[in-house]
């Protein structure tokens, strides 16, 4: 994780003043839970230790200037709060947050230079603009005052990226990157936005990159959505994760669409799998975890058919590793990081196992985060 000291020597080198404040919101795994928090469904993400970094410095103008030290070539962004339009680079995120914040009322009252950078790779399915809405969206709450909650702020993401941006994602990301608690996962219903927190013991997290970036807004992603939109309205429920599996398999019969009927399979299954990992995470019974990480990956490859190769590769090889409990595709899928549940004394030897596996299949050696 960069240091504050790090990002506030940074902002003097990009715009030649001190930084007033800077703001951390953390990436985050989902260790089970995928694609159904958009249907209504529990979810069970795990933050990570690296994410992404705000400092922001206030300007006497209304203009609004941002600049990321991982798009370099970009240079310096720059906006007018009072005319906001987008530029088609990674600076129209934030700038959505604060299109959002306009329209709840809440107006910055002066321009702003704003440095970003992450430890979190780019379209790797860690939630990278998640990070990046909910870091921006608090250092605007604190610097302006703006009466916030952190779920308001989490809402606030959400909304920049669904009418904005145009991922029609769920609500998990940014909740997660706005609530997260070091050590436990948050179990999560993001139907009625019950949440709790289960601490995670005696097993270590190890994600590892595909390399293989994604681009949700252009990629399948909006589809699966419509697709289980249409499965709710052949079976008349308002959200897929409202059946359980048995009234689901009563039902099923009413979508004629076979791969409507599969999307609806998967999230209906995979959010009877969420609770129960969650229940075997509460009991310590790691290994009926991991089977429920497999579980969720073969449903992800077959009926959700949001994998590829290179996922399917790395969480195959590592479920017949020793000392893994289990291994999955994590995030939107299409490319992106698996999730690892692994013994912590086999984390190293698991660690130089998948890099030379992977390595030998692809020529790439992959990036690993514990």
């Amino acid at each position: 994780m960069l240091s504050n000291g790090y990002v506030s020597g940074a902002f003097v080198n990009y715009f030649h003043r001190a930084a007033r404040e800077g703001f951390f919101a953390p990436g985050r795994v989902n260790l089970i839970g995928e694609h159904i928090d958009y249907n209504g469904g529990y979810v069970f993400p795990y933050a990570l230790h690296i994410g992404v970094h705000c400092a922001i410095a206030v300007r006497n103008d209304r203009a609004l200037r941002l600049f990321s030290e991982n798009y370099p070539d970009a240079g310096v962004r720059e906006y007018d709060l009072d005319d906001l339009r987008f530029q088609g680079c990674w600076a129209d995120y934030p700038v959505s947050v604060v299109k959002t914040l306009q329209a709840l009322g809440y107006k910055p009252e002066n321009g702003c230079d704003i440095f970003i950078c992450a430890d979190l790779p780019d379209g790797a399915g860690l939630s990278s603009s998640a990070a990046l809405e909910v870091a921006f969206a608090k250092t605007l709450r604190r610097i302006f005052g703006f009466p916030l909650t952190d779920q308001e702020i989490a809402f606030i993401g959400k909304f920049a990226e669904n009418h904005f941006i145009g991922v029609n994602c769920g609500i998990m990301d940014q909740f997660v990157s706005a609530m997260a608690q070091p050590d436990r996962a948050l179990l999560l219903n993001t139907a009625a936005l019950d949440y709790e927190y289960v601490p995670l013991k005696n097993a270590a997290v190890v994600v590892v990159n595909t390399g293989i970036r994604h681009a949700l807004a252009a990629s399948a992603y909006n589809t699966r959505r419509r697709e289980c939109e249409s499965a709710c309205g052949a079976i008349g429920v308002s959200a897929l994760c409202s059946l359980s599996p048995q009234e689901f398999d009563a039902r099923s019969h009413l979508i004629t669409d076979a791969v409507c009927r599969k999307r609806a399979h998967h999230a209906v299954y995979e959010n009877d799998r969420v609770l129960r990992a969650a229940d075997a995470m509460k009991q310590g019974d790691l290994a009926r975890f991991g089977e429920l990480m497999n579980e969720s990956h073969a449903s992800l490859k077959e009926d959700y058919e949001v994998s590829c190769e290179e996922l399917d590769f790395l969480a195959e090889t590592a479920q017949k590793m020793p000392g893994v409990y289990g291994a999955r595709m994590t995030g939107g899928g299409f490319g992106g990081c698996t999730v690892n549940l692994v013994e912590p004394t086999a984390v190293k030897r698991f660690v130089s196992d998948i890099q030379a596996a992977y390595e030998s299949r692809s020529g790439v050696r992959p990036d690993v985060y514990l």
